[in-house]
């Protein structure tokens, strides 16, 4: 969590109508029947006496955070030993990373930067493994805002998941980093999907932060346009100063310690779907995907497939944490409020599962 605000995340997107809840399969039964371990291509069904492992993904039907499932479906988890259980993050609902934390789960597919305030909080948090160097997200911004870079953000209103979330303390570093401070410019939790979108449709906010597939969803309706591209590397880069590792392998060190061999599978699990990602198509993936992530209320499948096109270089192939991505991610931390002066870098993530993995397959390590 970034703050107490967290805890009431995306009370918005309550907002949404429990059909498309169900379409974009963001409640936890949608969750339950689709992404558990009884539904992999490859795997089959059942676990048997495979150690399980419960994890929760802040948002499992995100392009961002797609490997978690990709692992399920490809059968990966069940090949490398392990008896999966998937979730994913509720609106309104309690966060994946904090769910992990209060050992509700025992891990969390969330983003590298909740270990610093956990670390900060006394809470042994730890990434063991990089899944994404950059966030994923695009600022849309209507075509009235008058928003071209992050300065542009004086005296406008800026939608954001929730206060306190990920995309919030992203919002604010951008400000940052063009000299602008968070009380020159308004921050609204507008939830993500329909609520953001109808948000930039009503003009209750100038831009949103946000990813695909609603990024496509924004642009098809003619409701704004990506003003601040961090989809990738580059455009974390050009925004934020550097690489921005995201999506991640999240665990209480205390689990891992006493769990060493089954996070070692879940790792070489998904170290492997990181090269199967970077050698297949976005066609491909979209194919080994279920079929409510990627046609549904929101986008249809070939919308889906051009955005994955597009944004696939966000995934990093071997699961390493870039060099310069926790200096860059601790920046962001810093500046959105969370005291980092007692949080030792190396306590944050460790590259060894990984390191493991990609040696036990024989795969070539091009990060770190």
């Amino acid at each position: 969590m970034f703050s107490n605000a967290r805890r009431s995340r995306r009370t918005v997107a309550l907002a949404m109508t429990g059909g498309l809840l169900a379409v974009l399969g963001l409640t936890a039964c949608g969750s339950s029947s689709s992404s558990g371990s009884t539904g992999s291509a490859a795997g089959g069904s059942g676990g048997g006496s495979l150690p399980k492992v419960t994890m929760m993904v802040g948002g499992i039907d995100k392009q961002i955070y797609l490997p978690y499932e990709l692992a399920q479906q490809l059968g990966y988890y069940k090949k490398y030993g392990v008896n999966m259980q998937l979730s994913t993050e509720t609106a309104g609902g309690v966060g994946a990373e904090t769910a992990m934390a209060s050992g509700q789960v025992d891990m969390a597919g969330a983003w590298y930067i909740h270990t610093f305030d956990f670390q900060a909080k006394g809470k042994d948090v730890i990434n063991l493994a990089q899944l994404s160097g950059a966030p994923g997200e695009r600022v849309m911004c209507s075509k009235h805002s008058g928003v071209t870079t992050p300065a542009d953000f004086k005296g406008k209103t800026i939608g954001v998941t929730d206060l306190g979330s990920g995309t919030d303390d992203l919002v604010q570093q951008l400000a940052a980093h063009y000299n602008l401070s968070s009380s020159q410019f308004h921050r609204l939790g507008v939830g993500e999907g329909s609520t953001l979108l109808a948000a930039l449709q009503k003009n209750t906010v100038d831009c949103a932060i946000t990813t695909q597939p609603t990024v496509s969803a924004v642009e098809k309706a003619g409701a704004g346009t990506s003003v601040l591209d961090l989809s990738s590397t580059s455009g974390a880069t050009q925004w934020l100063g550097g690489t921005w590792p995201a999506a991640g392998v999240l665990a209480l060190n205390s689990w891992v310690t006493s769990h060493q061999d089954t996070a070692q599978k879940v790792v070489d699990a998904l170290v492997a779907t990181m090269h199967w990602i970077n050698t297949h198509t976005a066609e491909q993936i979209a194919d080994a995907l279920p079929a409510s992530y990627t046609n549904n209320g929101l986008i249809t499948k070939a919308v889906y497939v051009a955005a994955l096109a597009q944004d696939k270089g966000q995934f990093l192939p071997d699961g390493m944490m870039p060099a310069n991505g926790p200096a860059t991610v601790e920046t962001t931390a810093k500046l959105s409020g969370v005291d980092v002066s007692k949080v030792k870098v190396s306590d944050t993530y460790t590259n060894s599962y990984v390191i493991a993995a990609n040696k036990a397959e024989g795969f070539t390590i091009s990060g770190g």
